[in-house]
């Protein structure tokens, strides 16, 4: 397995090469600049502000010199926060982001797991209709207007949870709420499809004739051989949540790196876009081969070589 995961390692530096040189160039393609401002800037001001960037360069000199500074960990200046490094932005707001993320992860897999395996064990009963039903609703219902509906229940209608802010963990229920409903609903109904392909398998049916209980057919036989679907979910999904919403965390003013990310976007900051690409990318890269060795630990027919 460690060769296996170590000649995975390295071939996701090209694939994340690749990344960053699409993101570089569609940002810098992107029309509007960093200095763009109303009163506009006086020339010899903008000729300053782009050496110090290293915006008067051609770009493939910008890009081989973002990725040797890269290549060092350094992620660049923000020309919105001139004071303050791409670096020095995210370490801010990325605990904040990684609390939400684990948070609505939990939520997720606790409501979408759980779901999906009564409605597969409780196939066609009111369980199972009930469940799918509020899957379906889930999957449908966007988060900006599952937000605020849960704003207006919890907070302005019951006065037991905050609006929005940060500070204690009271003010992650919300928006983790928020957040991993939607993937709770798909973890609903990928965990109940998979597992009703193995209910009636041969290997169920000799763990009831050799006297299992049913908890014990469902969680050690039945979940085990249907998770494959759901891990292949899971994969991204981990890599999206942990990283954060952006919709969400505007919408109850978190202080993670999504908001951060918006005002990159409309303020042209490139360098910070690019580096929460990167964090991103990395992110879901890593999900995806950590995927890959699951499959090994939990379908013994999958060989990694």
């Amino acid at each position: 397995m460690a060769r296996f995961i170590l000649r995975r390692l390295l071939g996701l530096l090209p694939t994340l090469l690749v990344i960053i040189v699409i993101s570089f160039f569609v940002i810098r393609l992107a029309p509007g600049s960093p200095f763009m401002t109303e009163r506009g800037v006086p020339p010899e001001v903008l000729a300053d502000l782009k050496a110090k960037y290293g915006f008067d360069q051609p770009l493939p000199t910008q890009l081989l010199r973002y990725l040797g500074n890269l290549a060092h960990g350094d992620l660049g200046l923000s020309t919105k926060y001139p004071q303050r490094t791409v670096n020095e932005i995210i370490a801010d707001g990325f605990p904040a982001t990684l609390l939400l993320g684990t948070a609505a992860l939990l939520w997720a897999l606790l409501l979408g797991v759980g779901a999906g395996i009564v409605g597969a064990v409780r196939q066609n009963t009111a369980w199972d209709y009930g469940f799918m039903a509020a899957a379906m609703v889930g999957i449908s219902l966007p988060t900006f207007v599952l937000g605020p509906l849960l704003i207006l229940l919890f907070a302005l209608t019951l006065y037991v949870l905050p609006p929005a802010g940060w500070g204690s963990l009271r003010h992650v229920v919300l928006p983790a709420l928020t957040l991993g409903t939607v993937y709770a609903a798909y973890l609903a109904r990928l965990t109940r499809g998979s597992m009703l392909e193995v209910v009636r398998a041969d290997f169920v049916r000799t763990a009831r004739a050799k006297g299992l209980s049913e908890p014990a057919i469902v969680l050690h036989h039945m979940l085990r051989a249907g998770l494959l679907p759901v891990v292949t979910f899971l994969g991204p999904a981990i890599a999206n949540l942990l990283v954060g919403s952006v919709v969400v965390e505007k919408i109850f003013a978190t202080p993670g790196i999504g908001p951060y990310f918006v005002d990159a976007a409309f303020n042209r900051d490139y360098f910070l876009v690019m580096g929460i690409v990167v964090l991103d990318s990395v992110f879901l890269l890593i999900m995806n081969l950590l995927v890959d060795v699951a499959y090994g630990l939990l379908d013994p027919r999958i060989r990694f070589e």
